[in-house]
């Protein structure tokens, strides 16, 4: 067993603890109140209302102390009942996920708990705790909400609803949880483990916008006309048979040599019509394979897919009717809509180096195509050599994910307050960090690239 199994034995055991700090922070308070209030009275000038005071701080004393205790002692019976309901009923935490968009258009996952025959302990709480992926853990969420029969007064269930803010934008694979029965002093909180599976995702979130006037190249209907005529090839073998006013340069000598019969090739058309917009977002990163289990990826990452889905969201407003061509392989529920399943299709996609630019991107059907700094400069080169002035490349700067003030960011490590998660910590170190030098050359050479090509360009 390494080192981070043990670590994670630990974590994981040290959720069947039933103390808690402020199981000796009360001890602690209530031996002092004990001495206070058991003080030996002065003998010399006591003071006539001392005794009135002393026997009024122990009637407050002790009546908390009665309060605590029912409390604590609810929280034991409470934990016991559900104990019995998990083994002869089976009764056990259900979840469900959502995702809510907000006002401001930022989306929001949220966990709806629930757990049956339960009863909550008076002045007490019960709470759930998630593992997720490699042993990882939630915040403690709490169920607060009751749920009652329907036409009765006898609650059935407890509920709550809770917003997750977890590290990543992908999917997530649950590993099992706990409940957890506390008093009001939150001085005992025992646990009952929870054997839940399943899979939930983070969705990417909304980013200030950067609009540009993009076009449809693919024409499946004839419900939206467009304003710029799309030249649309003509099939290499469809022909048809020559007739009066034909250009007679068209005719297929071979065919007549064959067959004796004239055909002419069908000429090039130009389409007043074009049904939907084609949207690229290429994941493929060309740096050391060592790094992309690094934290700076990762950031890097979720900086991307939010860009990303601020492109796809801003463009899905107008009346094209979108298709999101992804360059890795997921399975996809087939109810979810259009934008449902292209925001999971962006959630669930990884930084992947088997799939180049080259053997993804089609630039005659491609409207848009988002690129990151990790991509290959000459490949993207080669790619809009094929490309025309109608295709909007979006660049999206990924190391502007580590952008902030960096006097002030150390003044904090250094003085102040820890860094809270892991992109504050990284930032921090990006300043000194051998891949910030080697990412930023990266992203010159391809605005340079852009700057070179007839696209329509733009920087994230």
């Amino acid at each position: 067993m390494n080192w981070k199994q043990a670590k994670w034995k630990i974590r994981y055991f040290l959720q069947y603890f039933p103390f808690t700090l402020n199981t000796l922070l009360c001890t602690i308070a209530a031996w002092l109140a004990w001495k206070v209030l058991n003080k030996p009275t002065p003998k010399d000038e006591p003071s006539p209302f001392l005794p009135f005071i002393s026997l009024m701080g122990k009637m407050v004393f002790w009546f908390l102390i009665g309060l605590i205790a029912l409390s604590v002692l609810s929280t034991f019976a409470s934990w016991l009942y559900y104990l019995w309901l998990r083994k002869k009923k089976h009764y056990k935490l259900e979840l469900s996920f959502n995702t809510e968009t907000s006002k401001a258009g930022k989306n929001r996952l949220y966990l709806n708990a629930k757990l049956e025959g339960v009863f909550r302990p008076a002045l007490g709480f019960i709470k759930g705790r998630l593992f997720y992926d490699d042993h990882e853990m939630t915040d403690k969420f709490s169920l607060l909400s009751n749920k009652r029969k329907e036409q009765s007064l006898w609650r059935s269930a407890i509920s709550g609803l809770s917003r997750l803010r977890l590290p990543d934008i992908k999917e997530y694979e649950l590993k099992g949880g706990f409940i957890f029965f506390e008093d009001m002093l939150h001085l005992f909180s025992l646990a009952v483990a929870q054997p839940i599976s399943g899979h939930f995702y983070q969705p990417p979130v909304l980013v200030d916008e950067d609009e540009r006037d993009v076009y449809p190249k693919k024409t499946e209907n004839m419900d939206v006309r467009i304003d710029q005529l799309r030249r649309v090839e003509g099939e290499h073998l469809n022909y048809k048979d020559f007739e009066a006013g034909d250009d007679v340069r068209r005719i297929v000598w071979k065919v007549y040599a064959k067959n004796r019969e004239l055909v002419v090739r069908i000429p090039e058309l130009f389409e007043p019509y074009a049904s939907h917009l084609y949207f690229y977002a290429s994941f493929h990163a060309s740096v050391k394979a060592q790094w992309l289990n690094e934290g700076y990826l990762k950031e890097m990452l979720n900086y991307y897919k939010n860009n990303i889905w601020t492109v796809y969201d801003t463009l899905g407003k107008k009346e094209w009717e979108m298709r999101f061509v992804a360059d890795q392989y997921f399975s996809i529920p087939e109810q979810l809509t259009t934008e449902e399943r292209s925001m999971r299709i962006i959630s669930n996609s990884t930084w992947q180096t088997g799939k180049p630019l080259t053997g993804y991107f089609n630039p005659k059907q491609a409207a848009v195509l988002c690129v990151s700094s990790l991509n290959d400069p000459q490949e993207l080169e080669n790619i809009l050599e094929l490309c025309d002035a109608s295709t909007v490349v979006y660049f999206v700067k990924v190391s502007r994910v580590f952008r902030h003030f960096v006097a002030w960011n150390w003044l904090k490590r250094l003085i102040f307050l820890p860094p809270q998660d892991r992109l504050a910590r990284l930032r921090g170190r990006w300043v000194l960090s051998p891949m910030r030098f080697q990412i930023q050359k990266r992203e010159k050479e391809i605005e340079e690239v852009l700057s070179k090509s007839k696209v329509i360009w733009g920087i994230l």
